[in-house]
């Protein structure tokens, strides 16, 4: 299994959680996907994308240091994006029963091991 499998099945093993992407953060390309059927990986990866492009971009003029770790909440769930080396992005796409704390441990430390 590549470091890319093994980062999609931490994060989908987390309860409630619905599909995990790894995208590209410059253009939003889906590099390896895991998603459950009914779920649209290309739009997930460029919404996952033009946020922490546009985050970093703020936090940057700002004088601060780029975020981590994105969560974009919505009626029926949430997105969360976990920025890591080389220009990789892990996505998470979550139910609103979702265990977020979890969710979110299990994709820094996911993101982290990704070269």
């Amino acid at each position: 299994m590549s470091e890319a499998e093994t980062a999609l099945e931490q994060v989908t093993q987390v309860p409630g959680v619905r599909g995990s992407l790894l995208i590209s953060g410059t253009d939003g390309l889906v590099v390896a996907e895991r998603l459950m059927d009914g779920i649209d990986g290309r739009a997930i990866a460029a919404l996952a994308a033009s946020l922490v492009q546009r985050l970093d971009r703020a936090t940057n003029r700002a004088g601060m240091r780029a975020p981590t770790f994105v969560h974009l909440r919505g009626g029926s769930g949430s997105v969360l994006a976990a920025p890591g080396r080389s220009d990789l992005v892990l996505v998470a796409v979550t139910g609103a029963d979702a265990n977020l704390g979890l969710a979110r441990v299990q994709m820094l430390d996911a993101v982290s091991r990704l070269v």
